[in-house]
């Protein structure tokens, strides 16, 4: 069949999950057979969210192509197992760039460039591009920000037209948006989703289904009345209540039928509603595991989408486990020698964070020192890996001062250094290690069990700054081992401490390829090693 497009809009407010919406309805048309691809495009000018601040979007997702990523592409892979790519993220600077480049070029010859046309067909050209590369039978496309956003006009105007020209049954609107309860009336308020639809509907484009946020059930009545003021199928108002668990969202969407309207609206039959059982499974899982295990997060952003990979990685792992995994932030610029102790004695686990720059790098030092002197499984990933090897150059080899020169370009003994093909390198952005790249692992190490004994891997990097090699026999003397090589290189991507339980340190980034369904190696040992040091497992 042709390839059929379904865009996902959202309005009154941020924050309302349409990237949830997206990877579940993406799950629910996977697990009918279909073949399915998501994208995301984002209204911002950035080229990419590189150089975002992560207070206000986030972290940032890096695919295995190397694109650096909104978070939103982190769950279109963890609910759907598919690798995303760079033609899965698009932004107003991307589309920008692209169409400046080609004025440039002499590529209009002579026209005068607008927005309409040349901005909405570069736009329009990217939403088909999946399809233009792999076979697909549903593209679903997420447009970011809200209905009303100045910056959001020109991909809704490329939605529209692209409706028109695609037909009804190749094309669909599923619009998100909030039903807010007044607590001082005891009332659900339609009211800014009539307004919202109107905007959508000022605008050229009518939803067909529409899928209402709420902290409350909303009756037939309510749905009713949704569906006649905004020309929507009393059977398309799909209700999307909070749940204690983003991974419960497909099996309520399937429920309501969502996928099954879509289906239908799109000329499509719709079969029987398949099982989901791997998915179920997970979820049934999630119930039983009732014994907790604490697992403190030593990083500097207090935001819990930060490291929104890494929570759902250990949730992920925690489930398979039989364990319920309590993540607590530990703010690493207030950790001082004083009180780590009392900040981290009663962790059963401590994952480093990753992250840029000076702030809050000592602390990660001083975290990186504890658990590796109580014996505290210790995760530490990228930056934290680069922490634990210069807490280990300081405390251990002797190395005063011992640092990276991304903190100290003087030191005297610079343990983590530029990659040489990366100094001169002024521009911000795009140029660093980025992507997927193989690692060899040290037979019979603790990271090759963790792997099933698998010797050769392939995982998700982003960064600038290295183990030194020419400290590599100092370290493994002293007792740790550089037990990952990338094998074109040399270069060190896995270090560890066998004499410890469970102190490990990637320069990769591993949670970005656990999903639901498959859950990181890594992970899965980690959270094993943290149960049974955990107060409430007795020890083995």
């Amino acid at each position: 069949m042709q390839t059929k497009y379904i865009f996902i809009t959202g309005g009154v407010t941020s924050s309302l999950g349409k990237g949830i919406i997206s990877a579940s309805l993406g799950k629910l048309l996977q697990a009918r057979g279909y073949r399915i691809a998501i994208q995301k495009f984002d209204p911002y000018i950035n080229i990419d969210p590189g150089t975002l601040n992560p207070y206000e979007h986030g972290e940032c997702y890096v695919t295995a192509d190397g694109m650096e990523t909104d978070l939103d592409l982190g769950h279109y892979e963890r609910f759907t197992g598919i690798e995303t790519t760079r033609d899965n993220s698009v932004t107003t600077g991307r589309i920008y760039l692209s169409v400046i480049e080609r004025e440039r070029r002499g590529d209009y010859l002579g026209k005068t460039i607008q927005v309409v046309p040349h901005i909405t067909d570069e736009i329009k050209r990217r939403i088909l591009l999946k399809a233009s590369k792999q076979e697909l039978d549903f593209v679903i496309t997420e447009i970011g920000g809200t209905i009303g956003d100045i910056e959001s006009q020109p991909f809704l105007e490329s939605i529209r037209q692209l409706r028109w020209e695609l037909g009804p049954r190749r094309a669909l609107n599923v619009h998100l948006t909030l039903v807010p309860y007044l607590a001082a009336a005891g009332e659900l308020k339609t009211k800014p989703t009539q307004t919202s639809v109107k905007q959508l509907q000022g605008l050229g484009i009518q939803p067909e289904v529409l899928v209402l946020r709420t902290e409350h059930e909303l009756s037939d009545s309510l749905r009713s009345k949704v569906a006649h003021f905004c020309n929507v199928d009393m059977d398309a108002v799909i209700q999307s209540q909070d749940l204690p668990s983003i991974y419960e969202v497909p099996v309520n969407m399937q429920q309501q039928g969502l996928d099954a309207i879509c289906l239908k609206k799109l000329g499509v039959e719709v079969g029987e509603t398949p099982a989901l059982g791997p998915w179920r499974d997970f979820l049934e899982r999630r119930r039983q595991a009732v014994r907790e295990v604490t697992v403190g997060l030593v990083g500097k952003y207090d935001l819990q989408d930060a490291y929104k990979s890494i929570r759902e990685s250990l949730a992920h792992a925690g489930t398979y486990n039989g364990w319920k995994v309590k993540t607590v932030f530990v703010n690493s610029e207030d950790l001082t020698k004083d009180n780590v102790g009392s900040r981290l004695d009663s962790m059963a686990g401590i994952v480093i964070c990753p992250g840029f720059g000076c702030r809050g790098t000592e602390g990660k030092l001083l975290a990186a020192e504890y658990g590796r002197t109580h014996d505290i499984p210790t995760f530490g990933i990228c930056l934290g890996m680069q922490m634990m090897v210069v807490e280990f150059a300081r405390n251990v080899l002797g190395l005063q001062n011992a640092n990276s020169t991304e903190l100290d370009r003087s030191t005297a003994y610079p343990v983590i250094d530029l990659m040489e093909g990366q100094k001169g390198v002024t521009q911000k952005g795009g140029t660093m290690r980025l992507g997927a790249y193989g690692c060899e692992l040290k037979e019979g190490s603790r990271a090759c069990q963790a792997y099933g004994g698998e010797k050769q891997i392939k995982e998700r990097h982003r960064h600038r700054y290295e183990f030194n090699n020419a400290y590599r026999q100092q370290y493994e003397s002293a007792g740790m081992k550089c037990v990952g090589i990338n094998p074109d290189s040399g270069l060190v991507e896995i270090v560890e401490i066998p004499d410890r339980q469970w102190y490990i340190g990637t320069q990769f980034h591993p949670e970005y390829s656990s999903t639901v369904l498959h859950p990181h190696p890594l992970f899965m040992s980690f959270v094993k090693a943290c149960g049974f040091n955990s107060p409430l497992t007795p020890q083995i």
